[in-house]
């Protein structure tokens, strides 16, 4: 199915794009060491592991989010999980998608 789920890469692009015209939250499923080395100024950082753990967190986020990681194989099982605990979540793939989109 390739990084996007379902969606080719410009639909993947126009989702991000809306999504973020909706205010939604960026979250950055990655390891804490990628973390470190780089990311999106003002996204949430919470490793892919620990999501059950800050489900109650997320969702008084109460806002769309988009789930993002390295390549996209991690922030689709975010959202995949989020998604089933009934959250609107999509997948923005490698962080970087993203970023080109945000000042």
């Amino acid at each position: 199915m390739g990084l996007f789920g379902i969606f080719s890469q410009k639909e993947s692009v126009d989702k991000i794009k809306e999504y973020l015209d909706k205010g939604a939250v960026v979250l950055d499923v990655r390891t804490q060491q990628e973390w470190d080395e780089d990311h999106l100024e003002g996204a949430k950082h919470i490793v892919l592991n620990t999501i059950p753990d800050h489900l109650e967190e997320i969702k008084s986020l109460d806002k769309p989010i988009i789930a993002v990681c390295k390549s996209g194989g991690r922030s689709q099982s975010a959202t995949d999980f989020l998604n089933h605990q009934g959250l609107d979540v999509i997948n923005g793939g490698p962080w970087q998608n993203v970023a080109q989109f945000v000042d």
